[in-house]
């Protein structure tokens, strides 16, 4: 059985075979319209979402199945103090697969580790959201007929941005990748992605505070809200929610088949006079989001069908480092901070700095 809780729980491999289906799911919807009959997702979403969660449930019934859920914590028996653990084990009993989004980073996650059956990380507070990178990839992969050999720009909250995390994840598998990094310096892209991710592998990119300045050399755009959600102080919302705005102006120093993706929803950071521009994509990432989701629901069951359904091994996680039970995490965003009950887990990052990182947030805490 596995689970999709981040964007390296699939190999390179297993990416090109969903992104594959997707293309014949486009072609040929026919074939795909019974696949699932019988079986049922429990869509289990403990925040608001609409595109995602109805991305979920529109691909299921696509594909012939149904589906069961909630669409907030307040349905839910989260509300009388539930465990996420002893929700999955409940729906486990129901349904045959699960797509969890939670406020608490790490929550899909704890939810993997206790579930009978297939979990799907529907996005994860400010830390990941591996369908929307997938949707992403598709998208990319529709619209330029390639993954690798770009010049990419992030832009706008790249340090709550869940989708910016896991999309420089996945995209960092490919050759010829370049990052231009767009943010206020109160929204950069975290240390621990820079470090483990961008400076490990060898990519290039630069930060940079003028979305202006970086137009012209970028072959993607990606554009992110300020999510207020995401901020301790309405005051500092406040201040950077109108940090970059994309205007018709903008993209004329954009090359002619330069695409702007957007995960969506958007508030004011693009105008709606973009819409008409044939460079804006994002209602596209929309479509592609329900196509990808099929693939990866028939993945996660076993019923992708020939000729797609080679058997493909699975990536290799390196556990070896060793795993303490002494220090406490200071992410206020971790689950840990509403499950009390769930041991303090953190692995080792860096032995030199004795550097250690929580399990299930990956924020880095020092053993001192």
């Amino acid at each position: 059985m596995r689970h999709l809780i981040d964007p390296m729980d699939l190999t390179v491999e297993e990416i090109d075979q969903l992104l594959a289906v997707g293309d014949d799911i486009i072609q040929h919807p026919h074939k795909y319209a019974a696949i699932c009959k019988g079986k049922k997702l429990a869509t289990l979403f403990y925040e608001p979402s609409t595109r995602t969660r109805l991305s979920f449930e529109s691909a299921m019934l696509e594909l012939g199945g149904s589906v069961i859920g909630f669409s907030s914590a307040d349905s839910s028996s989260a509300a009388k103090g539930e465990s996420v653990a002893d929700t999955i084990r409940v729906i486990g009993c129901f349904a045959d697969i699960a797509a969890m989004r939670h406020p608490k980073e790490g929550a899909p996650m704890v939810a993997a580790m206790n579930s009978p059956i297939p979990v799907i990380n529907a996005g994860d507070g400010g830390h990941q959201h591996p369908t929307q990178t997938l949707t992403d990839l598709m998208t990319i992969h529709r619209l330029k007929g390639r993954l690798d050999n770009m010049t990419v720009g992030l832009c706008g909250d790249l340090k709550f941005g869940r989708t910016v995390h896991s999309l420089i994840l996945a995209l960092s598998r490919y050759m010829g990748i370049r990052f231009v990094l767009i943010s206020p310096d109160e929204l950069k892209v975290p240390d621990y992605i820079k470090e483990e991710v961008l400076d490990k592998n060898h990519i290039p990119y630069t930060e940079v505070h003028s979305l202006d300045d970086a137009m012209p050399q970028l072959d993607l755009l990606y554009m992110t809200r300020i999510q207020r959600e995401r901020f301790a102080s309405e005051e500092e919302y406040q201040r950077l929610k109108d940090s970059y705005i994309l205007t018709p102006k903008q993209l004329e120093k954009a090359k002619p088949d330069m695409y702007i993706l957007h995960p969506l929803p958007r508030v004011n950071e693009i105008a709606v006079a973009v819409d008409s521009d044939p460079r804006a994509a994002y209602f596209t990432q929309v479509f592609c989001g329900k196509i990808i989701r099929m693939a990866l629901i028939m993945k996660l069951l076993d019923l992708i069908p020939e000729p797609f359904n080679q058997e493909l091994p699975a990536p290799e996680r390196d556990t070896s480092a060793p795993v303490v039970h002494h220090l406490h995490c200071t992410n206020p965003r971790c689950i840990t901070t509403i499950e009390q009950e769930l041991p303090q887990s953190f692995r080792l990052a860096d032995e030199a700095t004795k550097t250690y990182r929580c399990i299930y947030c990956e924020t880095l805490v020092q053993d001192k």
